[in-house]
């Protein structure tokens, strides 16, 4: 399994409660072009639009810009692939509960584009400080071991 991104502001701005795994529906070139790194889940999301689930701001950019066709955007809306059921049930506890999905990374599995997304809940910022003081303490503690 390959991680092509990450993103890294997700467990710090988060709490994650459960991950999902969803295929994404891409181009060719896109493909390449994520299977060769050039892509970035900073600043991204994952919005509902029915029963559907569609990543919002996830940029791939083109793998050869020689050869881009004329209609490419390096930051269009890329729908994700996951069973009708389970895009109920995640649609259901987004409204209930005032939960957010947010992509966790972009990997390969038998060779296909996979994206991990979580169900996640907002930090407070007093978490966040909490979170830097634990990783902080673990720093040290390895130095010191």
């Amino acid at each position: 399994m390959t991680t092509f991104a990450t993103n890294p502001r997700a467990t710090f701005d988060y709490q994650i409660l459960e991950t999902i795994e969803a295929g994404l529906k891409l181009t060719g070139h896109e493909v390449k072009a994520v299977k060769a790194g050039k892509c970035s889940l900073r600043g991204s999301y994952v919005k509902t639009s029915g029963t559907d689930l569609i990543l919002i701001g996830a940029t791939i950019s083109p793998y050869q810009p020689s050869n881009l066709p004329p209609d490419y955007e390096p930051d269009r809306s890329i729908q994700l692939l996951i069973k009708k059921s389970e895009s109920k049930k995640l649609a259901q506890e987004l409204e209930t509960a005032g939960l957010t999905l947010v992509p966790l990374k972009l990997y390969s599995k038998n060779n296909l584009v996979k994206l991990e997304i979580g169900l996640a809940r907002g930090k407070k910022k007093y978490d966040k400080r909490e979170s830097i003081k634990k990783r902080e303490f673990e720093r040290k503690e390895k130095r010191g071991a």
